[in-house]
């Protein structure tokens, strides 16, 4: 046992083996509330109650923290996500649609800022935006192939090729992200986000039902 993992370690170094995660989840807060570009590294210091200096100790630059607040908070939501695929024994529609209710509670979080962070920051960002593609959208892409073949081999669903289904299927979604996160804050327009997503995936798996025989 290290003296990190010791319950008798000093204050000091638990508090110091925990820093990198207390940098990241302030990271995250202040990257949801406002973007990248205006998110400082003295305001995330801040949120941890650490010194600015003491970020440097563990990411080189915004961009870094960035990657890690990815890694840490989102990639292990997929991860459970891609459990959930590989042990599911019942109907793939069912499995999407849980998969869909799970992905809705993202949306009610924090993460839910990122994905509106990237679309709106790419272009004066590209390396936070092929980082992202990369790490996040590459391995989604992956995992709804997956639901989707498995439901077109147990003729469940038309065979249609995922790559041109998943803009189908994500676009509403990502609308409802940016929607939540920037003109819903401030407009007198209002949708429920849950019951616009419900409509979308009820005629999403209209749209995959099988075609009835001739």
């Amino acid at each position: 046992m290290t003296l990190e993992q010791s319950p008798t370690a000093p204050r000091r170094s638990r508090r110091k083996h925990a820093r990198p995660s207390e940098i990241i989840a302030a990271a995250l807060s202040e990257f949801a509330e406002r973007g990248f570009a205006a998110t400082k590294l003295d305001d995330v210091a801040a949120r941890a109650g650490i010194s600015k200096g003491t970020v440097y100790l563990y990411f080189a630059d915004k961009n870094a923290l960035f990657e890690a607040v990815v890694r840490q908070e989102l990639l292990p939501v997929l991860a459970r996500f891609e459990a959930i695929v590989d042990s599911y024994q019942g109907p793939s529609v069912d499995l999407l649609r849980g998969i869909a209710i799970r992905f809705e509670q993202v949306m009610d979080s924090e993460l839910g800022g990122i994905p509106k962070l990237v679309l709106s920051e790419s272009g004066n960002f590209p390396e936070i935006a092929r980082f992202y593609a990369d790490e996040v959208v590459a391995r989604g892409l992956r995992l709804f192939s997956s639901i989707l073949q498995r439901g077109v081999v147990r003729g469940e669903f038309r065979d249609i090729p995922a790559v041109d289904l998943m803009p189908v299927f994500v676009g509403p979604v990502l609308m409802m992200l940016l929607w939540k996160h920037s003109i819903g804050r401030h407009g007198n327009v209002a949708f429920d986000h849950r019951t616009v997503l419900a409509t979308h995936l009820d005629m999403f798996l209209r749209a995959l039902a099988p075609e009835a025989p001739r």
